[in-house]
């Protein structure tokens, strides 16, 4: 074999030996990492665990669960009561209606005027959102003594009770623009201004309770396995 053959076999070899060193450090260098992200997501999971067993954090969850249950059993209260919808009453039944909750809402009306229509699908709509006060109608034409007690003079008037007392009234559309197709949204921001409902939350609260139950029962459960005038 000549001089040149023999060099460039051995030049070969040692490229080749180069070639499968680098192969060797860059699979070292994969498990390396392999290993290290690993190791980083024992660490998270054990910070995840400390996290859970935090004792502030299992006191402000408590107390979310506590004061969320404190709202569901309101927001019954007040159904029995009536809140939710929008109820006729009678003259008979109109005194104990306006002093049996903190905020009524009672809109005097006359069935043939087109006006009080207006006024009934607008509180009706709002009735269910602000569970908070009571909505009710009382016929005007049914009811003279309450009619001549207020001062009723023109309808559709809506009265406004604050602990059986007549705090505020909206007579006729004057305070909606004096025009027909004022929007559920004026009416409910006018009321919320002259506050006898508060502003709606975007948050059902009953889903939150069951759902701050439900992750509380499985997280311990994991615990334990490891018209006009």
């Amino acid at each position: 074999m000549d001089p040149d053959t023999v060099k460039s076999t051995l030049t070969n070899l040692a490229f080749g030996n180069v070639i499968a060193a680098a192969a060797r450090d860059y699979k070292k260098e994969l498990l390396t990492q392999e290993k290290a992200a690993q190791s980083s997501s024992i660490n998270e999971e054990v910070d995840l665990d400390e996290l859970m067993d935090d004792p502030e954090l299992e006191k402000l969850h408590a107390d979310r669960i506590a004061a969320l249950k404190k709202e569901v059993e309101k927001r019954e209260a007040w159904k029995k009561k009536g809140h939710g919808e929008y109820r006729e009453v009678t003259e008979g039944d109109f005194l104990g209606e306006v002093t049996g909750s903190e905020k009524v809402i009672c809109h005097f009306y006359h069935k043939e005027f087109y006006r009080c229509k207006i006024m009934d699908k607008h509180l009706k709509s709002l009735s269910p959102k602000h569970i908070d006060s009571k909505f009710i109608r009382l016929d005007a034409e049914n009811a003279p003594f309450f009619v001549t007690k207020l001062a009723i003079k023109t309808l559709p008037c809506v009265i406004l009770f604050r602990q059986g007392v007549a705090v505020d009234r909206l007579v006729g559309f004057q305070d909606l623009g004096g025009k027909d197709d004022f929007s559920t949204n004026a009416l409910e921001a006018l009321l919320i201004k002259k506050g006898i409902i508060a502003e709606k939350k975007d948050e059902d609260d009953e889903d939150n309770v069951y759902d701050e139950s439900k992750r509380r029962t499985v997280r311990t459960s994991v615990a334990a396995d490891s018209d006009s005038d």
